[in-house]
């Protein structure tokens, strides 16, 4: 049974009982989200420390949408038959006994500083529910489904951080890089401030490939010095006193907001230089991958240079936008129900074996891996079961949709190096150890922040709300 870091809280042998009971009545009132009395915060956020807790400065969040087969990458069936184990063979790592798929050779070479977690598991089937739960740690209300964008949804890992511990390293504590994620082409819930409001949500970055800075207009102007900067704003300040009525306008606070963030961007050179890539050595960026991909990667590596605590990266923005573009590798998503050989090894492999590698390595020469925790799962896996289905586009077969077991990827912050977490059946169709959800997942990012998952954040009507609904995943970081 999977051992989890424990986020229980431990009586101080310097409090009374009278203290202790104290607190637990609080905490089931949901009392400790703004607490009255600063002992008692400090006192729960100690109690809630664990031996992998506060590892990390920054997390780097790669999101592959669609759903990676894990058969045919991560967890491979070399021995099942072959509608199952698929066309792919395995290819030997840096890590004795483990093996990845053979189109995956410079992710092979820095095996030995990832641990590969193979029974993750949840019961939700479909895209947009399911990469809601994998970005918010919760099932969305209509789950198996393709629920659009609602005020009403749960917030982002990226607004949690912000509302319940803001970080004040940066001047964004999460941006979203290579976003927003489509369903295929919709926006997908899960991945904005919900109920907390435009004010928490992450700072959204697009496609980092179609100008040199990926903020463009954040340069200095030799024409607009930072006093006319100042006046202007003022002006605008001043007029605002005469609109009272936008005050209950919504739109209105959001669009202040907005105004008020780009004006902070515009005079943080630190923030300007944090986000052009052109700073970066050619040779860099082309080991990266002159893709979206690639220097959304490295984007998120400069960010964690810069001090942003939570960097999530939609590795590709579209979980199937091939069925539009087919002759475009930056719009393929992991979502193959058919022709998914074709796909994954001209399309998809490449260039996520060229990215991820990269920044793997990237992040360990610069000394950063040690403070950086990575992730880099989907919203579900493949089915142990090859087949042509004749709804979808493609004339070979794939495989559908799988979230029973699936893979996920982990390394820096005190995760193993070079080591395996659960494990599936020999088909990769159940687990055969403790199942491991997203909510675990979340509850590890922010153990990880130094933000117990146990603690609690609230809403405009002061409602409280769990961090994380999960257990930090211990044997990450235990042998």
């Amino acid at each position: 049974m999977i051992d989890f870091c424990d986020s229980v809280a431990t009586p101080s042998p310097t409090m009374s009982r009278r203290s202790w009971l104290r607190i637990g009545s609080m905490a089931s009132l949901g009392m400790l989200a703004n607490p009255a009395d600063p002992s008692i915060a400090a006192v729960a956020t100690t109690a809630n420390r664990s031996a992998c807790f506060g590892k990390a400065k920054s997390i780097i969040f790669v999101f592959v949408a669609g759903g990676q087969s894990q058969i045919d990458m991560w967890d491979p069936k070399p021995d099942a038959p072959s509608h199952v184990r698929g066309d792919f063979r395995t290819l030997s790592t840096a890590v004795p006994g483990l093996a990845f798929t053979e189109h995956m050779p410079q992710l092979a070479q820095v095996a030995d500083r990832l641990t590969i977690v193979r029974s993750l598991s949840h019961e939700d089937l479909e895209h947009g529910s399911a990469t809601y739960l994998t970005l918010t740690g919760r099932y969305h209300p209509r789950r198996t489904s393709n629920p659009p964008v609602s005020p009403a949804d749960f917030p982002s890992y990226g607004a949690v951080l912000k509302k319940a511990s803001p970080q004040n390293r940066f001047l964004f504590d999460a941006v979203n890089v290579n976003g927003p994620v489509l369903v295929p082409f919709y926006v997908s819930p899960g991945q904005n401030g919900g109920f907390l409001g435009r004010r928490m949500e992450p700072v959204v970055i697009g496609d980092v490939t179609e100008r040199v800075s990926a903020f463009p207009g954040l340069g200095p102007r030799s024409d607009l010095p930072t006093v006319r900067i100042d006046e202007r704003q003022s002006l605008k300040s001043a007029l605002n006193q005469f609109a009272r009525n936008l005050e209950t306008n919504q739109r209105a606070r959001d669009l202040g907001h907005l105004y008020r963030q780009a004006g902070e961007m515009l005079a943080d050179s630190r923030c300007r230089e944090a986000f052009d890539l052109e700073q970066e050595p050619v040779s860099l960026r082309e080991r990266y991958g002159q893709h979206r991909s690639g220097q959304s990667c490295l984007l998120a590596r400069r960010l964690v240079e810069a001090g942003v605590p939570l960097i999530t990266v939609f590795w590709n923005h579209s979980n199937r936008g091939q069925d539009r573009q087919p002759d475009d590798t930056d719009w393929y998503g992991w979502d193959t129900h058919n022709d998914i050989f074709a796909a994954m090894k001209k399309h998809l492999l490449p260039r996520f074996d060229e990215s991820f590698s990269a920044l793997i390595a990237d992040l360990d020469q610069r000394g950063l891996l040690d403070e950086t925790l990575v992730v880099c799962l989907g919203e579900f896996g493949r089915a142990p079961r090859i087949a042509l289905e004749k709804s979808f586009i493609g004339t070979s077969p794939g495989r559908k949709h799988w979230s029973a077991v699936y893979s996920g990827v982990f390394a820096g912050a005190g995760v193993q190096r070079g080591a395996v977490v659960g494990g599936s059946d020999r088909f990769g169709a159940e687990p055969t150890t403790e199942r491991i959800a997203p909510w675990d997942v979340a509850a590890t990012m922010f153990n990880s922040l130094g933000v117990p998952p146990t603690s609690h954040f609230s809403d405009a009507l002061n409602r409280p709300f769990a961090i994380s609904e999960g257990v930090p995943i211990k044997k990450l970081f235990t042998s």
